[in-house]
């Protein structure tokens, strides 16, 4: 298969005054994770970052100017790709060693996935139909045999209640298990928002990873449940407010994990 060369690796799109979301548009739904820039007084925050196929710094350079903190939601490759382009790195503590050594065994190859994995994620929502985790080449002498995940270790490790202070701008850090033991939210109450990673989204949740913990899951889902939230900016897929929060958790709750809508 011939890989397209795209135009330009990143979309971006403007939520308000402060907050811009980025994106991958020729990465597979898989991977394709929702990249946040918030604008602070004091820093900036930057909560994942992406694949690192290419340079997110460099594409986004206008909005890196100034002081920025860079989060980890958790270690996985889809969102820690680009954290070693930034110096301030956080990630929850026990994700700490996964963002510092994330080990040689990920590919972009579909090939190299677990059948039976592959079948778990066809199931789920996740079809894995191309050779590639990607469709297009960022350059043309790109090789996507090459890609790996640089390390990055954290400058900071964080646990429940713990905060990230941009000066204008607070936001508290919830430990959310269940997708994998380290995810974790940022959450803003002056504002009711939430940036979840991949403790919750409105699309197929992965709760049957290796790393995967139904249990924890299942408490996580119940503690944001009740969480006053006005939006949520998710990991994946599009934001959402506090009734289809709602709707997410208690189907999850109510079947005892992910199950896909009809």
């Amino acid at each position: 298969m011939t890989l397209q060369l795209a135009d330009r690796w990143f979309e971006r799109r403007r939520i308000d005054d402060d907050i811009t979301l980025l994106w991958e548009p020729f990465v597979d739904p898989l991977g394709r994770c929702n990249i946040w820039h918030v604008r602070g007084r004091e820093r900036d925050l930057l909560v994942d970052s992406g694949m690192g196929i290419a340079s997110l710094r460099d594409a986004a350079a206008d909005l890196f100017e100034g002081s920025l903190v860079a989060v980890a939601t958790h270690s996985h490759f889809d969102h820690v790709g680009s954290m070693h382009e930034f110096p301030d790195r956080v990630i929850h503590r026990l994700e700490a060693d996964l963002l510092a050594a994330p080990g040689d065994d990920r590919s972009l190859k579909v090939a190299d996935i677990d059948k039976d994995f592959r079948d778990y994620l066809a199931e789920v929502g996740y079809p894995l139909d191309s050779e590639w985790l990607i469709t297009a080449l960022p350059t043309a002498d790109y090789d996507p045999a090459a890609w790996t995940t640089p390390p990055a270790p954290a400058t900071r490790t964080v646990d429940d209640g713990d905060v990230v202070d941009l000066g204008d701008r607070s936001f508290e850090v919830l430990h959310l298990p269940g997708h994998s033991p380290g995810s974790m939210g940022l959450w803003e109450a002056a504002t009711g928002t939430l940036f979840s990673g991949d403790a919750v989204y409105d699309g197929p949740l992965l709760d049957r990873l290796p790393e995967s913990d139904i249990a924890a899951y299942m408490t996580t889902m119940h503690r944001l449940r009740e969480l006053p939230v006005t939006v949520v900016h998710a990991g994946h897929d599009p934001s959402f407010g506090r009734t289809r929060l709602a709707e997410i958790a208690d189907r999850f709750i109510a079947h005892g994990g992910y199950v896909p809508e009809a």
